[in-house]
């Protein structure tokens, strides 16, 4: 029975829209995410660009403990200078469905004050989830982008940031993540942006492919759809949903300022309500040119001098432009491009018209 629904639904989807998106792209499976691992180590082999000890105690401890467990003991009191040794955090995501075995790649960050780790190797250090449980092991070479140099008198020079890197493959997974993939009857697809919109459209396209009441909308953000039992079977269903294309519906119309980059994104549904705009500036400038006053030849006068201001005011001019009643996105740029303004100008312009009522979106700064 199986088989037969997942080759009608093959044939359903061959002759789909091409022009909507996949639900792949539009949701995520409930349990089925990446995991945070988190982690502290030693990296050592540095060129002298470790921590400084006095200022980073616990980096000494680390490493006795380390020595320790080789059976190595410090003297007590002993002043260790490590100076190519760091310690750093070590973060990586544990993918799901990740098997003991199979690697993740890993990012170190130095915790101390070591200049760079640039040439320095991790030690064996294990990454636990947030339960406390060790789910892989880290260790290698790490890949600095950054570096710096420092000359004699000084004088020093900084690229990117190089007392952070990354080890390719870098950790062993040891411990698989527990999956609710394969329990229950049902699956629940979660929209990466809820709308109902696309909720509605969602359910509709899955029960029309694979009949009534196969798939129901939670709410807005999540739909729940019937699933074979068996693992495999479930694994060929969900290919076929998530391949399965459907129309998403539009964005809410919103305008994104960016008021320390000056950027700014308007969406496509935004529309404006007739409204008449105009936007200038003006400029005063105030100048001084003191004037030596000399007085006439035997008149016991003493030269002095006067102050003079010179204050002037200058008006850019720039015509009225009109808005008419659902002005369009493109309509709206070509007006704000006809009078020149500039960036700052039209944050002012947006959130002068919808202090005005005329704005028909969302207006965000951020």
């Amino acid at each position: 029975m199986i088989k037969r629904l997942l080759t009608a639904c093959c044939l359903l989807l061959a002759t789909s829209a091409v022009q909507a998106e996949r639900i792949k792209d539009l949701v995520t499976i409930q349990g089925v995410r990446a995991n945070q691992l988190i982690g502290y180590g030693l990296v050592v082999g540095l060129n002298g660009s470790g921590d400084q000890t006095t200022q980073t105690p616990f980096t000494v401890q680390t490493f006795n403990n380390m020595l320790a467990q080789f059976g190595i003991k410090v003297p007590a009191g002993g002043n260790v200078q490590l100076k190519n040794v760091a310690a750093v955090s070590i973060h990586a995501d544990l993918p799901a469905f990740a098997k003991p075995g199979q690697t993740i790649d890993v990012t170190i960050s130095s915790i101390g004050n070591a200049k760079s780790l640039r040439g320095g190797s991790l030690l064996m250090t294990p990454l636990k989830g947030i339960d406390g449980n060790v789910y892989a092991i880290a260790q290698g070479n790490l890949v600095v982008g950054g570096f710096d140099a420092q000359g004699a008198d000084g004088s020093k020079i900084t690229v990117n940031v190089p007392s952070a890197g990354r080890i390719p493959s870098g950790a062993t997974v040891e411990r698989p993540v527990p999956s609710g993939f394969d329990q229950g009857n049902t699956l629940t697809l979660n929209l990466n942006r809820p709308d109902f919109t696309t909720a509605k459209h969602m359910v509709d396209q899955i029960n029309e492919l694979l009949g009534p009441g196969v798939a129901q909308a939670i709410d807005g953000g999540s739909i729940r759809v019937s699933a074979p039992l068996d693992p495999n079977q479930r694994v060929d269903y969900l290919s076929i949903l998530e391949n399965l294309e459907v129309d998403a519906g539009q964005a809410v119309a919103k305008v994104i300022i960016n008021s320390r980059t000056g950027t700014i994104v308007i969406g496509q549904n935004v529309k404006v309500q007739p409204a008449a705009v105009t936007h200038g500036s003006l400029t005063v400038s105030i100048t001084e040119d003191p004037i030596v006053s000399q007085p006439g030849a035997l008149s016991n006068g003493q030269t002095a001098v006067v102050p003079r201001s010179k204050v002037s005011a200058d008006q850019e001019t720039k015509p009225m432009f009109k808005f008419g009643p659902g002005t369009t996105l493109d309509e709206i740029v070509r007006a704000v491009n006809q009078v020149g303004a500039s960036p700052s100008d039209l944050m002012a312009i947006l959130e002068a018209l919808k202090q005005a009522g005329a704005l028909q979106a969302d207006l965000i700064v951020i």
